[in-house]
């Protein structure tokens, strides 16, 4: 069934998707990608790109509302989801932004908007000043710009010393990813941190750290003349909202704060974070040539 048909679990049950027009795995020279791919291959293409202990599955409460006019193209970056984890790989951000363009390489992508969650929003933006030419626009959702505006404390990822956590271990985890009272995380996200090994669990966080510490993501974006949205869930738990105005340090960039919802409006209210989304890929994305 063609997932812009399909249904998903949009609500505390989980967010089981229907099965994607394409899912494969693309063979790269440091490990194997899982992609999905979904909607028209003539549409204009939105990378979508995952969050820290997460994948693509992320994504799939909104992909039904992205498919209809764009070829929608998720991947599990290396260490996460379905990709290959291996002990000796690189989780540095820049490698990971590597491999990501490979994947466009491979797909025959030329131009695509890049739209990323949380610490996902480093690899876009290294994915940006790597390869300008490939990414026409950049649309970070949650993603905080400096290490300044970071809320949650270190000790509640860094602290897990057993693997896999327990339940209890990953609902707390988990839990400042959303601000509604009571929110059951949907399974299928605490299970892409059980299938990560203890060692790409840490790699991957400290990764997106030495990123931010290096140089905050408004300083990168401004030199690159890329367009930008920001969307912000205004009751994030993980990173203080009003920090997303330093996005405005980038000209021009479209900055859109929404009440009531927290660090991952993509599953708290996915047709609510589709409307700036769709508003502005209709804006910068490139239609394919025939």
């Amino acid at each position: 069934m063609n997932v812009s048909d399909g249904s998903y679990a949009n609500d505390d049950a989980g967010v089981a998707e229907a099965s994607p027009v394409s899912a494969s795995s693309l063979s790269l020279e440091d490990g194997d990608i899982h992609v999905c791919q979904d909607g028209p291959r003539d549409a204009p293409a939105l990378l979508l790109i995952h969050g820290s202990a997460s994948s693509g599955r992320s994504w799939a409460p909104m992909v039904r509302l992205l498919s209809g006019s764009h070829h929608v193209i998720r991947i599990d970056l290396l260490g996460h989801g379905r990709s290959a984890k291996p002990a000796d790989g690189s989780y540095a951000i820049p490698d990971q932004a590597r491999r990501a363009a490979a994947v466009l390489d491979r797909l025959g992508i030329e131009h695509a908007v890049v739209v990323a969650h949380s610490s996902g929003g480093t690899v876009a933006t290294a994915l940006a000043e790597q390869r300008s030419e490939l990414v026409t626009a950049l649309a970070l959702v949650n993603t905080g710009p400096s290490l300044a505006a970071y809320l949650a404390p270190d000790s509640a990822a860094t602290g897990i010393l057993q693997w896999p956590p327990t339940d209890e271990q990953l609902r707390e985890l988990a839990s400042t990813g959303f601000s509604r009272p009571g929110y059951q995380v949907p399974e299928e996200l605490l299970d892409d941190v059980r299938s990560m090994t203890h060692h790409t669990f840490l790699a991957t966080m400290q990764a997106t750290r030495s990123y931010l510490e290096q140089r905050p993501l408004p300083d990168r974006l401004a030199v690159l003349g890329k367009p930008l949205l920001v969307i912000f869930g205004a009751d994030d738990r993980r990173w203080r909202s009003s920090a997303a105005g330093e996005y405005r340090a980038v000209a021009g960039a479209e900055v859109e704060l929404l009440p009531g919802l927290g660090h991952s409006p993509l599953l708290e209210d996915p047709p609510r974070t589709a409307v700036p989304l769709l508003a502005y890929t209709a804006k910068h994305a490139v239609p394919v040539e025939r």
